[in-house]
């Protein structure tokens, strides 16, 4: 099996580098799609359209250029792998954008599609559609598991209670020790409104959560709220005290680690097995 990483908004393809490690240490051949930081600002063309600030933008040609660094990464897994089952794994953004990818480009082999942490859902009535309408029209072009042969596995992070050494979600509280100085990192994963109470991280990661779900006390993994990150008709995994990003994040394996994200050491396992196994993972969510 092969397994094509698509970046998240703002990330770069180093920015994966521990995970394609982690990825391949299990067997599987990865790629990544080929971005860059500045590749970033290519979006920007959108600009130039009615459509952007009316808010009803569609993906293309704005996403054009990301969607052909996908095509370019999944044609490189065929070739390696002799056209072996692919699965399209998408951090952040890269959820909508693979979303819009099986749509128009060729989605010969991909028979997975998992995602880590993206948005997928547009943002309530009312609330601005931080992607200018894009998010709008990929939900209505491909709501939910569109693709009845393509198996949907959508992984959110958020604070819960935890039994495995992980942090909480509260300053002062470390399940396994007590009064550790760095237990503030954690205070962001559950919103607070931004003129109620709460600490400052809340309030920040709160006002960002209503931009996104409408709720500014959602749990999530301080950039994307649960409800946002997962579709209908998916396998919906939701984790414990998992951070969004890769950048800053531990890998987990020091007791210390404040801030570990989907990819961290300690975390992969809990969705890694529906990569590996995918039937299995089929059959328990029948």
């Amino acid at each position: 099996r092969s397994v094509v990483i698509l970046p998240g908004l703002g990330n770069n393809s180093k920015d994966y580098s521990g995970l394609v490690d982690q990825l391949q240490q299990r067997g599987l051949h990865v790629e990544v799609a080929p971005v860059s930081r500045l590749d970033w600002a290519r979006n920007a063309s959108g600009l130039r359209y009615r459509e952007y600030w009316a808010g009803t933008l569609k993906p293309r040609p704005t996403v054009d250029w990301y969607l052909g660094r996908v095509e370019q990464a999944a044609e490189a897994a065929k070739r390696a792998t002799d056209g072996a089952p692919m699965t399209l794994l998408c951090h952040s953004a890269g959820g909508w954008l693979g979303r819009l990818f099986m749509l128009d480009f060729d989605r010969t082999g991909i028979d997975q599609f998992v995602s880590l942490g993206s948005p997928q859902l547009q943002p309530p009535e009312g609330v601005i559609d931080q992607t200018r309408g894009i998010l709008t029209w990929v939900n209505q072009a491909a709501p939910g598991a569109f693709h009845s042969d393509v198996q949907y596995v959508t992984v959110a992070g958020e604070r819960g209670p935890s039994s495995s050494g992980r942090w909480l979600g509260r300053a002062g509280d470390w399940d396994g020790a007590q009064g550790c100085d760095l237990c503030p990192y954690v205070h962001f994963i559950q919103g607070a409104p931004l003129l109620g109470p709460g600490t400052w991280q809340q309030r920040v990661v709160g006002a960002g959560y209503k931009q996104v779900c409408g709720d500014a006390t959602a749990w999530g993994d301080g950039v994307v709220p649960v409800p946002s990150a997962h579709l209908e008709g998916a396998l919906q995994i939701t984790m414990d005290g998992c951070y969004h990003s890769p950048l800053g994040a531990e890998d987990g394996r020091a007791l210390e680690s404040p801030r570990l994200w989907y990819g961290s050491h300690t975390l992969i396992d809990e969705w890694v097995h529906v990569v590996l196994q995918p039937q299995a993972a089929a059959s328990a969510q029948q």
